[in-house]
């Protein structure tokens, strides 16, 4: 088959551009504004919460919004830093620092672009959901864990990054601002009862513009008496005039490392980044797909964001996916085309340009009220409240992947939740698979490939009858060949296997068909297929296994099976 590149990469924007027209760009431009205004609280909070700062947000929401606008699989993604990756760029700035960041998140970006160039967009999809909102809960519960510091305006610094020793840390050395801890509540009870007034304003948006006002009045008004002390974005970080221009990111290496090392170092936590932005942008790409009707490119789509996260950290940005609370406000209000995501790359970059003295007076308690409010509407705790109800092995699954992501890191999470998922998706295939053994007749009634003959079939003496029903796999061909060995051949030398309700064998269960041919041959029974499906046979005939046999021996149905053994009877006698 040749390789196609325009299968994989096919920019929707291309695509849409051919038949746009002005009515749809002034729908584009509307959602790309709102969307826009949307994007400014969240960037700035997930580039505080990260590490970082506000700038290094907005600045990967401005770029890689862009960029996986104009190069996407999605009509109507929209790009850019998410809570999801929170823990994941706290835990490396922590260990490696910026420098390892920087090189993480281009090692990422190079990782999505392979696996899209590969056609893996679709098997992402098959990450079981379990794992999904376990270690989406397990997020949700460390990004709010990271902002009890900002919310109730202790001040701390140098605070754990590991789950159990952080909560350690706050218990050893708890206070409380009344100041911060005001605002923090005033801006949560915003976000969560705004959407009950309306839904055109969002609860973060409204939260950011009251609290930020209330402190400005409450600084530059209240008497010194009150003794007023809320701690705002501008006090600890310094807001740039524009986008910095792109520049090579420090990729400087600790004493005692070579470059290599530090990639093989930080190779885990760029699979875990590639890994997230991928199953991330995908399930948004999804749901926006059933919203309007259309199917994303889901290679184009990881190639993008691969462009985006090799992209952003010549920019000093942190990694970035496709956000779907972002991509609903831009479907809800209009957006059908990346023109919207593009639109609302350029809003960003005109606040960063002309509102950073505003945006500095933002006030962290209500940035904490806002990514707790995220926290919240990520947890999933309705879905796991359902599985609690009805405890089975994915709810098990589930709580394994939640624990390791709180306790331990993402990247040990995602690993075991797949193998844990991997395991039992193997064990209920097993159980699906039944082996049936008959030894006189088939009835008609209890079998669709006799049907068509009324009478029953009769089995000849000395041939016992073994049904597969189900994937012929490692699991089940190991448990066949127990039974098998366990049977004596001098009473039943001649054994049907009959396939037809085999979809497909593994390479342990040809390697068990081969061993079970060959020792037949030495304690002279004979084998004989019944009802084999034609790319089963295919595999069969590849395997070597019809070599081993006479091609006699392997028969369309249990018909030709039965005539068949009863000719090897004969002969014999």
């Amino acid at each position: 088959m040749q390789y196609n590149i325009k299968d994989v990469f096919a920019p929707k924007l291309f695509h849409t551009l051919r038949h746009y027209s002005l009515g749809q760009l002034g729908q584009d431009a509307l959602a790309g504004v709102i969307v826009g205004i949307v994007a400014i609280p969240l960037a700035i909070a997930f580039g505080i919460s990260s590490g970082v700062g506000p700038t290094e947000g907005l600045i990967t929401a401005i770029i890689a919004g862009l960029l996986i606008s104009v190069f996407g699989g999605s009509k109507v993604q929209i790009g850019g830093p998410t809570g999801a990756f929170i823990v994941v760029i706290y835990g490396i700035i922590q260990q490696f620092g910026v420098s390892g960041l920087a090189i993480a998140t281009i090692m990422a970006g190079i990782l999505l672009i392979l696996m899209g160039l590969a056609h893996l967009g679709s098997v992402i999809k098959f990450v079981p959901y379990p794992v999904i909102v376990g270690f989406t809960a397990g997020i949700a519960l460390t990004i709010f864990s990271t902002q009890m510091n900002d919310f109730f305006g202790m001040g701390l610094e140098n605070i754990p990054a590991n789950f159990v020793d952080k909560w350690a840390y706050y218990a050893q050395h708890f206070h409380v601002n009344g100041w911060a801890l005001g605002i923090g509540a005033f801006s949560l009870l915003i976000c969560i009862f705004m959407p009950k007034l309306t839904k055109r304003v969002p609860g973060s948006l409204a939260a950011i513009v009251f609290a930020t006002i209330a402190v400005w009045l409450l600084k530059d008004y209240a008497p010194e008496s009150w003794g007023v002390s809320i701690t705002t974005i501008g006090d600890q970080f310094a807001l740039p005039n524009g986008i910095p221009a792109p520049s090579l990111p420090d990729m400087s290496i600790p004493e005692g490392e070579t470059f290599f090392t530090m990639v093989q170092k930080l190779f885990p936590a760029a699979f875990t980044i590639a890994m997230l932005g991928a199953i991330e942008s995908l399930l948004s790409a999804i749901v926006a797909d059933g919203v309007i009707g259309d199917k994303h490119n889901s290679n184009t789509e990881l190639i993008a964001q691969g462009i985006a996260n090799v992209a952003v950290p010549f920019f000093g940005g942190i990694p970035a996916t496709g956000a779907i609370a972002r991509t609903m406000t831009n479907i809800n209000n209009g957006g059908r085309t990346p023109v919207a995501g593009i639109i609302h790359a350029i809003v960003l970059m005109l606040v960063l340009l002309f509102l950073g003295s505003l945006v500095s007076m933002i006030p962290m308690a209500c940035l904490a009220a806002v990514l707790i409010m995220v926290a919240y509407s990520m947890s999933g705790w309705k879905t796991i409240r359902g599985l609690i109800k009805h405890p089975n092995r994915d709810l098990w699954v589930l709580l394994i992947t939640f624990f390791l992501t709180v306790i331990f890191d993402l990247t040990v999470a995602i690993e075991v939740g797949i193998l844990l998922a991997m395991v039992l998706f193997l064990m209920r295939t097993n159980e699906q698979t039944h082996i049936r053994t008959l030894h006189k007749e088939i009835d008609p009634n209890e079998d669709t490939e006799v049907q068509y003959n009324l009478e029953h079939l009769t089995i000849p003496e000395g041939v016992e009858v073994y049904e597969i029903d189900g994937p012929y796999f490692f699991g089940i061909a190991n448990r066949f060949d127990d039974i098998m060995t366990h049977v004596p051949g001098d009473k039943y030398p001649i054994r049907i296997i009959r396939m037809r309700k085999v979809p497909f064998v593994d390479s342990t269960a040809m390697h068990n068909l081969s061993m079970l041919i060959q020792r037949s041959h030495k304690e002279g029974m004979t084998i004989i297929l019944s009802g084999v499906k034609e790319h089963v046979h295919k595999q069969l005939v590849k395997g070597g296994i019809e070599e081993q046999m006479n091609p006699k021996n392997i028969c369309p149905n249990i018909h030709v099976a039965l005539k068949r053994a009863q000719e090897i009877l004969d002969q014999k006698k």
